[in-house]
Protein backbone atom coordinates (compact mmCIF):
# COMPACT_ATOMS: atom_id res chain seq x y z
CA UNK A 1 0.00 0.00 0.00
CA UNK A 2 1.49 3.00 -1.16
CA UNK A 3 2.24 5.68 1.39
CA UNK A 4 0.04 8.64 1.16
CA UNK A 5 2.06 11.82 1.32
CA UNK A 6 0.38 14.79 2.78
CA UNK A 7 1.05 18.04 0.91
CA UNK A 8 0.71 21.25 2.81
CA UNK A 9 -0.14 24.30 0.73
CA UNK A 10 0.40 27.72 2.19
CA UNK A 11 -2.76 29.68 2.85
CA UNK A 12 -2.79 33.13 1.48
CA UNK A 13 -4.08 35.79 3.80
CA UNK A 14 -6.28 37.91 1.60
CA UNK A 15 -6.55 40.67 4.14
CA UNK A 16 -2.80 40.95 4.57
CA UNK A 17 -1.20 43.64 2.48
CA UNK A 18 0.98 42.57 -0.32
CA UNK A 19 4.65 43.11 0.09
CA UNK A 20 4.75 44.54 -3.39
CA UNK A 21 2.18 47.12 -2.59
CA UNK A 22 3.77 50.52 -2.55
CA UNK A 23 2.24 53.14 -0.31
CA UNK A 24 1.29 56.21 -2.27
CA UNK A 25 1.20 59.40 -0.34
CA UNK A 26 -2.14 61.04 -0.02
CA UNK A 27 -2.74 63.51 -2.78
CA UNK A 28 -0.57 61.63 -5.37
CA UNK A 29 -1.24 59.13 -8.12
CA UNK A 30 0.77 56.31 -9.49
CA UNK A 31 2.07 56.72 -12.98
CA UNK A 32 2.24 53.97 -15.53
CA UNK A 33 5.98 53.68 -14.85
CA UNK A 34 5.29 53.13 -11.24
CA UNK A 35 6.56 56.52 -10.15
CA UNK A 36 4.11 58.47 -8.07
CA UNK A 37 3.19 61.87 -9.43
CA UNK A 38 2.05 64.52 -7.05
CA UNK A 39 -1.31 66.07 -7.71
CA UNK A 40 -1.21 69.80 -8.22
CA UNK A 41 -3.14 71.24 -5.34
CA UNK A 42 -4.65 74.73 -5.77
CA UNK A 43 -2.74 77.34 -3.83
CA UNK A 44 -4.82 78.95 -1.14
CA UNK A 45 -4.32 82.67 -1.00
CA UNK A 46 -4.69 84.04 2.44
CA UNK A 47 -6.44 87.38 2.72
CA UNK A 48 -3.80 89.44 4.45
CA UNK A 49 -5.26 92.75 5.58
CA UNK A 50 -3.51 95.78 4.08
CA UNK A 51 -2.03 98.14 6.55
CA UNK A 52 -3.29 101.62 5.65
CA UNK A 53 -1.11 104.43 6.86
CA UNK A 54 -2.95 106.77 9.19
CA UNK A 55 -2.72 110.52 8.54
CA UNK A 56 -0.56 112.42 10.95
CA UNK A 57 -2.42 113.37 14.08
CA UNK A 58 -1.13 116.96 14.02
CA UNK A 59 -2.45 117.52 10.51
CA UNK A 60 -5.89 116.25 11.50
CA UNK A 61 -6.00 118.57 14.52
CA UNK A 62 -4.99 121.57 12.39
CA UNK A 63 -7.77 120.85 9.89
CA UNK A 64 -10.36 120.58 12.66
CA UNK A 65 -9.16 123.82 14.25
CA UNK A 66 -9.30 125.63 10.91
CA UNK A 67 -12.83 124.40 10.22
CA UNK A 68 -14.01 125.47 13.68
CA UNK A 69 -12.40 128.88 13.28
CA UNK A 70 -14.01 129.52 9.88
CA UNK A 71 -17.39 128.36 11.17
CA UNK A 72 -17.12 130.64 14.21
CA UNK A 73 -16.22 133.64 12.03
CA UNK A 74 -19.16 132.98 9.72
CA UNK A 75 -21.53 132.70 12.67
CA UNK A 76 -20.24 135.98 14.14
CA UNK A 77 -20.63 137.73 10.77
CA UNK A 78 -24.20 136.46 10.46
CA UNK A 79 -25.01 137.65 13.99
CA UNK A 80 -23.47 141.08 13.37
CA UNK A 81 -25.30 141.42 10.06
CA UNK A 82 -28.62 140.47 11.62
CA UNK A 83 -28.06 142.88 14.52
CA UNK A 84 -27.17 145.73 12.15
CA UNK A 85 -30.25 145.03 10.04
CA UNK A 86 -32.52 145.04 13.12
CA UNK A 87 -31.00 148.30 14.39
CA UNK A 88 -31.40 149.91 10.98
CA UNK A 89 -35.07 148.90 10.76
CA UNK A 90 -35.83 150.03 14.32
CA UNK A 91 -33.93 153.35 14.39
CA UNK A 92 -33.81 154.22 10.66
CA UNK A 93 -30.60 156.32 10.97
CA UNK A 94 -30.08 159.39 8.78
CA UNK A 95 -26.99 161.53 8.24
CA UNK A 96 -27.13 164.94 9.96
CA UNK A 97 -27.41 167.90 7.59
CA UNK A 98 -25.76 171.32 7.67
CA UNK A 99 -26.63 174.57 5.95
CA UNK A 100 -24.88 177.95 5.77
CA UNK A 101 -27.42 180.63 6.66
CA UNK A 102 -25.21 183.69 6.22
CA UNK A 103 -21.60 184.75 5.80
CA UNK A 104 -19.88 187.85 7.08
CA UNK A 105 -16.26 188.80 6.36
CA UNK A 106 -14.74 190.58 9.33
CA UNK A 107 -11.29 191.02 7.84
CA UNK A 108 -9.58 190.43 4.51
CA UNK A 109 -6.21 192.13 4.04
CA UNK A 110 -2.56 191.71 3.12
CA UNK A 111 0.05 191.27 5.81
CA UNK A 112 3.55 192.73 5.73
CA UNK A 113 4.89 189.35 4.54
CA UNK A 114 2.40 189.55 1.61
CA UNK A 115 0.28 186.72 3.01
CA UNK A 116 -3.49 187.15 2.90
CA UNK A 117 -5.23 187.27 6.29
CA UNK A 118 -8.93 186.33 6.33
CA UNK A 119 -11.54 186.18 9.06
CA UNK A 120 -14.99 184.81 8.20
CA UNK A 121 -18.03 184.51 10.45
CA UNK A 122 -20.49 181.80 9.51
CA UNK A 123 -23.91 181.01 10.88
CA UNK A 124 -24.48 177.29 10.39
CA UNK A 125 -27.60 175.27 11.16
CA UNK A 126 -26.99 171.65 12.19
CA UNK A 127 -30.06 169.49 11.63
CA UNK A 128 -30.57 166.08 13.26
CA UNK A 129 -33.48 164.51 11.33
CA UNK A 130 -33.53 161.25 13.33
CA UNK A 131 -36.54 160.41 15.48
CA UNK A 132 -34.78 157.99 17.86
CA UNK A 133 -31.10 158.93 17.60
CA UNK A 134 -29.19 161.61 19.50
CA UNK A 135 -25.84 163.03 18.39
CA UNK A 136 -22.83 163.90 20.55
CA UNK A 137 -20.54 166.42 18.84
CA UNK A 138 -17.02 165.58 20.00
CA UNK A 139 -13.74 167.51 20.05
CA UNK A 140 -11.55 167.53 16.97
CA UNK A 141 -13.88 169.05 14.37
CA UNK A 142 -12.43 171.00 11.46
CA UNK A 143 -14.12 173.52 9.17
CA UNK A 144 -12.38 175.40 6.38
CA UNK A 145 -13.29 177.83 3.59
CA UNK A 146 -11.50 177.34 0.27
CA UNK A 147 -11.19 179.44 -2.83
CA UNK A 148 -10.37 177.00 -5.61
CA UNK A 149 -7.24 175.19 -4.33
CA UNK A 150 -6.36 177.72 -1.59
CA UNK A 151 -7.35 177.28 2.05
CA UNK A 152 -8.45 180.77 3.22
CA UNK A 153 -9.42 180.17 6.86
CA UNK A 154 -10.20 177.45 9.41
CA UNK A 155 -12.40 176.94 12.48
CA UNK A 156 -14.06 174.37 14.73
CA UNK A 157 -17.49 173.47 16.05
CA UNK A 158 -18.17 173.50 19.80
CA UNK A 159 -18.71 170.30 21.75
CA UNK A 160 -22.40 169.70 22.51
CA UNK A 161 -25.26 167.17 22.46
CA UNK A 162 -28.08 167.38 19.94
CA UNK A 163 -31.37 165.64 20.65
CA UNK A 164 -33.88 163.93 18.38
CA UNK A 165 -35.23 165.92 15.45
CA UNK A 166 -33.42 169.02 16.61
CA UNK A 167 -31.98 172.01 14.75
CA UNK A 168 -29.10 173.88 16.36
CA UNK A 169 -27.81 177.26 15.13
CA UNK A 170 -24.04 177.69 15.48
CA UNK A 171 -21.99 180.86 15.04
CA UNK A 172 -18.51 179.87 13.92
CA UNK A 173 -15.49 182.12 13.45
CA UNK A 174 -12.84 181.02 10.94
CA UNK A 175 -9.42 182.66 10.60
CA UNK A 176 -6.34 181.92 8.54
CA UNK A 177 -3.45 183.09 6.41
CA UNK A 178 -2.65 182.12 2.84
CA UNK A 179 0.58 182.50 0.92
CA UNK A 180 0.91 184.56 -2.29
CA UNK A 181 -1.59 187.01 -0.85
CA UNK A 182 -1.28 189.71 -3.53
CA UNK A 183 -1.98 187.29 -6.36
CA UNK A 184 -4.83 185.67 -4.42
CA UNK A 185 -6.45 188.99 -3.49
CA UNK A 186 -6.28 190.16 -7.09
CA UNK A 187 -8.05 186.99 -8.23
CA UNK A 188 -10.79 187.42 -5.60
CA UNK A 189 -11.35 191.04 -6.60
CA UNK A 190 -11.62 190.01 -10.22
CA UNK A 191 -14.25 187.39 -9.28
CA UNK A 192 -16.10 190.02 -7.21
CA UNK A 193 -16.59 192.16 -10.33
CA UNK A 194 -18.73 189.37 -11.82
CA UNK A 195 -20.85 189.14 -8.65
CA UNK A 196 -20.29 185.37 -8.41
CA UNK A 197 -17.42 184.28 -6.17
CA UNK A 198 -17.11 180.48 -5.65
CA UNK A 199 -16.26 179.36 -2.11
CA UNK A 200 -16.13 175.84 -0.74
CA UNK A 201 -16.91 175.10 2.91
CA UNK A 202 -15.43 171.75 3.93
CA UNK A 203 -16.66 170.02 7.10
CA UNK A 204 -15.03 167.22 9.12
CA UNK A 205 -16.92 166.60 12.38
CA UNK A 206 -16.46 163.66 14.80
CA UNK A 207 -19.75 162.55 16.36
CA UNK A 208 -20.98 159.73 18.58
CA UNK A 209 -24.41 158.21 18.03
CA UNK A 210 -26.79 157.65 20.95
CA UNK A 211 -29.27 154.79 20.49
CA UNK A 212 -31.68 154.95 23.38
CA UNK A 213 -29.37 154.92 26.42
CA UNK A 214 -26.47 153.34 24.51
CA UNK A 215 -23.65 155.58 23.24
CA UNK A 216 -22.06 154.06 20.17
CA UNK A 217 -18.53 154.39 18.83
CA UNK A 218 -17.28 157.60 17.24
CA UNK A 219 -17.76 158.24 13.52
CA UNK A 220 -16.98 161.23 11.33
CA UNK A 221 -19.33 163.37 9.27
CA UNK A 222 -17.59 164.58 6.13
CA UNK A 223 -19.15 167.14 3.85
CA UNK A 224 -18.77 170.01 1.47
CA UNK A 225 -20.92 173.05 0.74
CA UNK A 226 -20.31 174.85 -2.54
CA UNK A 227 -21.29 178.51 -2.09
CA UNK A 228 -21.66 181.29 -4.61
CA UNK A 229 -21.48 184.75 -2.95
CA UNK A 230 -21.94 188.17 -4.50
CA UNK A 231 -19.04 190.07 -2.84
CA UNK A 232 -16.24 189.98 -0.31
CA UNK A 233 -16.93 193.32 1.35
CA UNK A 234 -15.81 193.45 4.97
CA UNK A 235 -18.21 194.12 7.83
CA UNK A 236 -21.27 193.69 5.68
CA UNK A 237 -23.74 190.88 5.19
CA UNK A 238 -22.88 188.91 2.08
CA UNK A 239 -25.60 187.41 -0.06
CA UNK A 240 -25.32 183.68 -0.77
CA UNK A 241 -26.75 183.22 -4.27
CA UNK A 242 -26.40 179.43 -4.49
CA UNK A 243 -25.40 176.56 -2.23
CA UNK A 244 -24.97 172.83 -2.81
CA UNK A 245 -24.14 170.58 0.17
CA UNK A 246 -23.27 166.89 0.30
CA UNK A 247 -22.45 164.84 3.40
CA UNK A 248 -21.40 161.27 4.21
CA UNK A 249 -20.36 159.17 7.20
CA UNK A 250 -16.86 157.79 7.64
CA UNK A 251 -16.65 154.85 10.04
Amino acid sequence: MADHQTKIHPVLDIEAPSSATTLVPEGSVRSEKGDPAMLHQPQIQENIPLMHSKPPKNKSCCCKFLCWTISLILILLIILGATAAILYVVFQPKIPQYSVDNLRISDLRLNFDLSLYAKFNLRITADNPNKKIGIYYEKGSHLSVWYKSTDLCQGTLPKFYQGHQNKTVLNVALTGQAQYGSTLLAALQEEAQTGRIPLDLKIDVPVSIKLGKLKMRKVRVLGSCMLIVDSLSTNSLISIKARTCKFRLKL
